[in-house]
């Protein structure tokens, strides 16, 4: 275990984490050259947190503590956020992940939370909404006599904002969407991401009360309330509706639930206002314009021999929560009643990582009894130091502001300055930083492949994994191609038992040890805890209701699922509008041999707005019919352009060979890929379907119909990074890489 020194030492640092710092957290010139190296981002970021403590009584220990942050942060025992990392001690200085808006019932209103939507994306931050104050679809409209589009179509906006944003910028924006259970237009919302083509830049939640879970377990109706006026506009049968939850979650892992009752019990500050909102993963539950400034430590370096090492782990959590607390203080926050509210409250989020890694280090299954008694040992140890170190703070720089009248003074419990001081947040990206575990999420794998640049496959073992097995002789080669290509070793039993039990992995996991894992977590945590059930391709929709009841009954605040493979998937479906015939696309003649290419053809070109950038496709005809496709990136160069091409190619061979147009259409329409662009009838899910609309548009405006007889649902594909093609994980309603670090809500 390193201890403090009075330099700054270079970072415990392995070659992946390397790899994801220059790519996304280095500083950069304006032609993309990394300007700084790791050891200068970390001594950055702690000197400038510790700047904050010349406001108190540390002035002349600045430079010491500076040392001590930094030693922290580069032995991996602790890491803040993404946003810290990149941003502190830069022009920028937003160093908050996430925020929630209010989302209020008038036009002015819902468009001032889409500009200020669109600033805290442009800083890099995501965001949270609730949409229940929104007037149901097809209400009455009293200052233009109209009626109302309802919350749906306005998070469309919302998500286009998001969009635009994302193509701008190189941190993705990402959205929470919830809406309460008793709003009218909840059936709509249930399923409004269920043909997977609009508002894929939200995770949705529906919001629970006790009252409805009450009428789920009686089997009975609940009553439905409009927000402008609470009068009761209906009911519905309440066993019925959160089956629909269900199973629409079983099907593409979509939407979540948050126990919004359960939210504003654990609420500090109830007389500032009510909790409707989470950030975009649903571990922090924020009041309107409230940040979350986040951070986890590092579980695998709190291990000394065949223990926990409580010591050092007391004293990286107190200076973890004084890291934080500096954070809210320093952090540069994109809008004034943001920095308002945040600094009012002051509320902090210490969570974990490694824990998977030190149950292994300690021997312990992460799906056994006693990893779940640790697990509040842990937690609980945590979560009442960090309060403690809170205590000491306000001693020094005095309670958060809104301490009077907080549940804290109401129970004369000693004052704090921070109104909250744990979560337990994804790490997805951090924990790549740190080599450790994702969160208090499982293994994902204990084995697995990864392609780097040039085309060469490498193969990844788990650090633990490859020490134990050439410690009891069994390591080879082979057997780590084996376990990459199954996925799990479960099942190999050329492997001994004992290690098979220890090196579980998330889909060895029994979807109850997951929800019960969660819920040791969540009962020492001040906010809510973010961990994803996974469930294997063939469970059954009962089988994702009982997680969910189990849930409820052990006082989780919230549940997100992943179903294996339920996004990974492309459905296709036939059929038309009711009385509709669907014309087929005339087709040139059969031919069993390649036609030859005249000197001069005809053509069409079409500009098509992909996410990659504007592709020009150019579609040629001889006198038999389409001949070829050439296509051209408005930036030359890279993946998209490549790809592009050689779809070019193959469409031109193709039509040169007499394959018709709506076979080529049908291949290529509904691909999706990590960057769609446009909305509605105009969206382009990848450079694929810019092809595949190009050809219809060239047949409508050309004497064909326009249509196909097959109309593909399309999905966005999660099997691999859309970066690198390497691993992913769905984590916190989030995909993530464990190779490069992309993720899907950063």
């Amino acid at each position: 275990m390193r201890t403090m020194s009075d330099s700054f030492d270079e970072p415990e640092l392995v070659k992946n984490a390397v790899t994801v710092l220059e790519r996304r957290y280095l500083k950069r010139d304006l032609d993309g050259h990394v300007l700084e190296t790791p050891a200068d981002m970390f001594r950055r970021v702690a000197q400038t947190i510790a700047e904050a403590d010349r406001k108190f009584s540390r002035k002349n220990g600045v430079s010491q503590l500076a040392k001590e942050f930094y030693h922290m942060m580069t032995s991996m025992e602790f890491l803040p956020n993404s946003p810290t990392l990149m941003n502190a001690g830069r022009e920028l200085g937003q160093l908050s992940a996430c925020f929630v808006l209010p989302v209020g019932d008038s036009m002015e209103e819902i468009f001032d939370a889409v500009k200020y939507t669109a600033l805290i994306h442009k800083s890099g931050g995501g965001t949270g909404f609730a949409f229940s104050r929104l007037r149901p679809a097809n209400d009455i409209v009293l200052t233009t006599t109209g009626i109302s589009s309802g919350p749906i179509s306005f998070m469309r906006v919302f998500d286009i904002v998001t969009e635009t944003i994302k193509q701008g910028g190189t941190r993705r924006g990402a959205n929470m969407g919830i809406l309460r259970v008793d709003h009218p237009d909840i059936m709509n919302f249930i399923m409004c991401k269920a043909d997977k083509k609009q508002l894929n830049n939200f995770n949705i939640s529906v919001g629970l009360t006790e009252a409805f879970m009450t009428a789920v377990e009686k089997d009975e109706n609940y009553e439905l309330i409009n927000p402008r006026d609470g009068h009761v506009t209906g009911t519905l049968n309440a066993r019925k509706v959160f089956n629909r939850i269900i199973s629409q979650a079983w099907e593409n892992g979509e939407p979540g639930i948050v126990f919004l009752d359960r939210l504003n019990r654990d609420n500090p500050t109830p007389h500032i206002g009510e909790i409707e909102s989470t950030n975009p993963c649903g571990e922090q539950p924020l009041l309107p314009y409230e940040s979350c400034n986040l951070g986890s430590i590092n579980l695998s370096r709190m291990v000394k021999g065949e223990t926990v090492d409580w010591e050092r782990l007391k004293k990286v959590v107190h200076l973890a929560v004084h890291f934080l607390d500096n954070v809210v203080e320093i952090n540069n926050y994109p809008l004034p009643q943001i920095a308002e509210m945040t600094l009012a409250n002051r509320k902090i989020g210490l969570g974990v990582m490694g824990w998977a890694d030190m149950l292994i280090l300690l021997g312990i299954p992460y799906n056994a009894e006693e990893a779940l008694e640790l697990a509040g040992r842990v937690m609980n140890f945590i979560n009442e130091e960090g309060h403690k170190a809170s205590q000491a703070l306000a001693g020094i720089r005095g309670p958060f502001p809104n301490f009077k009248g907080s549940t804290y003074d109401q129970k004369g419990m000693p004052p704090v300055r921070n109104a909250t001081v744990t979560t337990i947040a994804p790490t997805g990206t951090i924990s790549l930083i740190a080599n450790a575990s994702s969160g208090v999420e499982p293994l994902f794998a204990v084995s697995y492949v990864r392609q780097v640049m040039d085309n060469d496959v490498l193969l990844e073992v788990h650090p633990h994994f490859e020490a134990v097995a050439k410690r009891r002789g069994f390591y080879s080669p082979e057997l780590m191609k084996r376990i990459a290509e199954e996925g799990s070793i479960h099942d190999m039993e050329d492997i001994p038992e004992d290690i098979r039990n220890l090196f579980v992995t998330a889909h060895d996991i029994k979807p109850d040890v997951h929800i019960r894992m969660q819920a040791v977590f969540q009962k020492h945590t001040d906010n809510a805890v973010s961990k994803t059930v996974n469930f294997p391709n063939g469970a059954t929709i009962q089988d994702v209701a009982r997680v969910y009841e189990l849930a409820y009954q052990l006082d989780c605040k919230g549940v997100t699922i992943y179903r294996d493979g339920s996004r990974d998937q492309q459905v296709l479906s036939r059929g038309s509008k009711e009385g509709q015939a669907i014309p087929e696309i005339p087709a040139p003649e059969k031919s069993t041999n390649k036609r030859e290419r005249p000197k001069v053809l005809k053509g069409w070109t079409y500009q098509m707005q992909t996410g990659c950038g504007p592709l020009y496709v150019t579609v040629n005809e001889d006198s038999s019919g389409l001949f070829e496709l050439f296509t051209t990136m408005g930036k030359a160069g890279g993946c998209a352009a490549s790809q592009s091409e050689a779809i070019g190619r193959m469409v031109s061979l193709a039509w040169r060979s007499g394959l018709q147009a709506r076979q080529v259409i049908k291949q290529l329409h509904g691909i999706s890929c990590h960057s769609p662009s446009g909305f509605g009838e105009n969206r382009v899910l990848s450079c694929a379907d810019a092809v595949a609309k190009a050809i219809q548009y060239h047949l409508s405006a050309n004497g064909g119909s326009g249509k196909v007889p097959y109309q593909e649902k399309s999905v966005l594909f999660k099997g691999a990074c859309p970066e690198c093609g390497g691993i992913v994980e769905h984590e916190g309603g989030c995909m993530v890489c464990r190779i490069c670090g992309y993720s899907e809500c950063a």
